[in-house]
């Protein structure tokens, strides 16, 4: 049986040569390793509301190209990826690279963004025997292509990232390298990611995150039954529906008009569904904030209530080159590019950024098959609350305060 919550992802960038051009002047800020434990959580919950910013940002990026496509992403993944490869860039391409990321450089010290970082993949890859999370960098890089030794250093030391020497001119082999590798960290959830490349490509950045989870109050399998789930005004499809009875911590919204549910799993995440009201889908996605997004976690509201949640999987790929530039990132993209932080042996630009994400909800999770649970409610009729409508989700990390992933289930038929 598949898990209760399974999400993979990967970010691939690959950097490519281009023709000689100026190269910027002057020191980019500094960045340094921390090892102090306190100050590294305190840098992650430094950062922790610009990447709320930037998630929400980036979502309304993807909702807009689209209103009848299925969205699912991970912001941590996204950034991650752009602020590592920050640390090779310079002048205005290192600016639009983390302003993009929603970072406001005159109130946030660029160390401070790094440390946080640092600290947020230490959170994420800690061993959890409840949770299953994990994440990583891979560089790839042309055989006989020399990085700087400050890059490579902060790289592994801030980003615990892993370089390989790869021969691009063999695209078949460069592409089994990077395959294998997401494949291995990914334990198996994406395969095959890489269909092409480049054989002018010089260097290849790889980012994935994986989360699997167990709900601490799991449905009852056999409770699940077909029904209607309504895409839009003119479309019904049949999914798997979960139902369940019990104590949810469960609202109606007013001002976002919306039912919001926010479900534990075992260990130190949340996940937080949005149901709109009918026809109130763009007013959501427009007042959705990370104000509000506090409100949910620290006001929670146990109720009863009758709760029928589909059971799905679904994906979303993206060029990130085009989204990117739609948050100010372009000369990264561009024979403008100035990453002489990387190497002063060719001039470099980002050539290719993909990004993959997968969701898979279900009852249980490997580990829960067994698992009952009772549990009082009130004598009062519960309200029915049926996830049989486009809604969003988004998965939260409470030990770095951040989002991994959000998404938007308008068809959980598509995949």
């Amino acid at each position: 049986m598949p898990s209760s919550s399974a999400w993979g992802l990967l970010l691939l960038a690959g950097l490519c040569c281009l023709v000689p051009r100026s190269l910027a002047d002057g020191l980019q800020g500094e960045a340094v390793q921390e090892t102090d434990p306190a100050k590294q959580q305190q840098a992650c919950h430094k950062i922790a509301p610009y990447l709320v910013d930037f998630t929400f940002h980036l979502y309304r990026q993807v909702a807009h190209e689209s209103n009848t496509t299925n969205i699912f992403f991970s912001p941590v993944s996204i950034a991650t990826a752009f602020a590592l490869l920050s640390l090779g860039s310079k002048g205005e391409t290192h600016t639009q690279i983390l302003e993009g990321l929603d970072f406001n450089l005159t109130e946030r010290a660029e160390v401070d963004i790094h440390r946080g970082f640092q600290h947020l993949l230490h959170t994420l890859n800690q061993p959890d025997s409840q949770l299953q999370l994990s994440t990583g960098n891979g560089l790839f890089i042309k055989e006989g292509l020399k990085l700087l030794d400050k890059f490579s250093e902060d790289v592994k030391n801030i980003y615990h990232s892993k370089a390989f020497s790869t021969n691009f001119e063999n695209p078949e082999e460069a592409k089994k390298q990077i395959n294998d590798y997401v494949e291995k960290g990914t334990q198996g959830k994406i395969v095959d990611l890489v269909q092409e490349l480049d054989k002018d490509t010089v260097f290849a950045l790889v980012n994935y995150i994986v989360f699997k989870g167990k709900w601490e109050k799991p449905f009852s399998a056999d409770q699940t039954t077909e029904e209607d789930f309504h895409v839009d005004d003119q479309t019904t499809v049949k999914v798997p529906m979960m139902k369940r009875l019990g104590m949810f911590n469960i609202q109606h919204c007013n001002k976002l008009q919306s039912w919001i549910l926010l479900m534990d799993y075992v260990g130190n995440a949340s996940a937080i569904f949005l149901l709109p009201d009918e026809g109130k889908m763009q007013h959501v996605e427009d007042t959705l904030s990370r104000e509000s997004l506090s409100r949910f976690l620290e006001k929670r509201y146990a109720r009863s209530a009758s709760l029928h949640l589909p059971k799905l999987s679904i994906s979303g790929s993206y060029n990130l080159k085009t989204l990117m530039a739609k948050m100010g990132i372009t000369k990264v993209f561009s024979n403008e590019a100035d990453l002489s932080g990387i190497t002063e042996e060719m001039p470099l630009k980002l050539n290719k950024a993909l990004h993959k994400a997968v969701l898979n909800i279900d009852e249980k999770g490997t580990e829960a098959a067994g698992a009952t649970v009772m549990e009082a409610i009130p004598m009062s009729i519960p309200p029915d609350v049926h996830f049989n409508r486009p809604f969003l989700v988004i998965l939260y990390d409470k030990n770095s305060h951040g989002i991994l992933f959000m998404g938007k289930v308008v068809n959980p038929k598509l995949g």
